[in-house]
């Protein structure tokens, strides 16, 4: 089984590849850090048949394609890279909107250019896009990262109706907070906060039973369900005051 995932050098993408590491498995791990990619590399390095490390940024979208064209056909995609701007109230600048959405959506159509066809002639795989709770609700202070995730939501909508009937399985994921990198920028009590290894374990077991959608925590799922279906003037005051 050969399995991608992008954003591995740290957080959720290095422990996916811990929890994936097996035998049989040849894990492909994608990041711009090459020193932590490589500790990674010797940690895993006797649990894997094989592990490669694709050293790259995923803006750079032409060295990207070039490097996941080296790779063949996968059979299990995990799209973990994102980046934030942490929770403010200042309007980001064009370039930092222009990034985050860089790393958030369109690096994932980077790959998905060159592998797509590839899948489809396979008649088989699983691509996996970790999304956010944040997609479903946008405070004013994470405007920017909540449009990209919502976003990503419906682009792997589409591309789930479309290859579907390729064997093809697109699986949206929508966590809530978990301790990594990303979420260490927030200065504010997190609700239901996971550890990393708690997150990953339960997002590894949606995927395994092949879930086509999976938000969690279910509680915060439902919180934020339930204050969608509120009156918009009532959610203007809620939102109003916890800004």
């Amino acid at each position: 089984m050969k399995i991608l995932i992008t954003g591995a050098s740290s957080g959720l993408g290095a422990e996916f590849a811990r929890q994936y590491a097996a035998l049989h498995v040849e894990l492909i791990l994608l990041a711009r850090r090459e020193e932590q990619l490589q500790k990674l590399q010797q940690e895993l390095s006797q649990k894997c048949k094989s592990i490669t490390l694709i050293v790259c940024d995923v803006t750079d979208f032409y060295q990207l394609q070039k490097q996941i064209k080296s790779i063949g056909v996968v059979d299990l995609l995990i799209l973990n890279a994102g980046i934030s701007l942490g929770h403010t109230g200042s309007i980001p600048t064009i370039d930092e909107f222009q990034n985050l959405y860089n790393v958030n959506v369109l690096a994932n159509h980077a790959i998905l250019e060159v592998l797509l066809p590839k899948l489809r002639v396979q008649k088989s795989g699983t691509i996996v896009f970790i999304s956010s709770l944040a997609s479903l609700f946008s405070m004013p202070s994470s405007k920017v990262y909540s449009s990209s995730k919502r976003a990503l939501n419906a682009y792997a909508e589409g591309l789930r109706y479309k290859y579907n009937s390729y064997g093809i399985k697109v699986i949206t994921i929508l966590p809530g907070f978990i301790k990594s990198e990303l979420t260490n920028k927030n200065e504010f009590s997190m609700p239901f906060l996971l550890e990393t290894k708690d997150g990953v374990e339960r997002m590894k077991k949606a995927i395994d039973k092949g879930k086509e959608f999976y938000a969690f925590p279910l509680r915060f799922y439902l919180i934020i369900r339930f204050f969608n279906l509120l009156p918009s003037a009532l959610s203007q005051r809620i939102v109003n005051f916890f800004s």
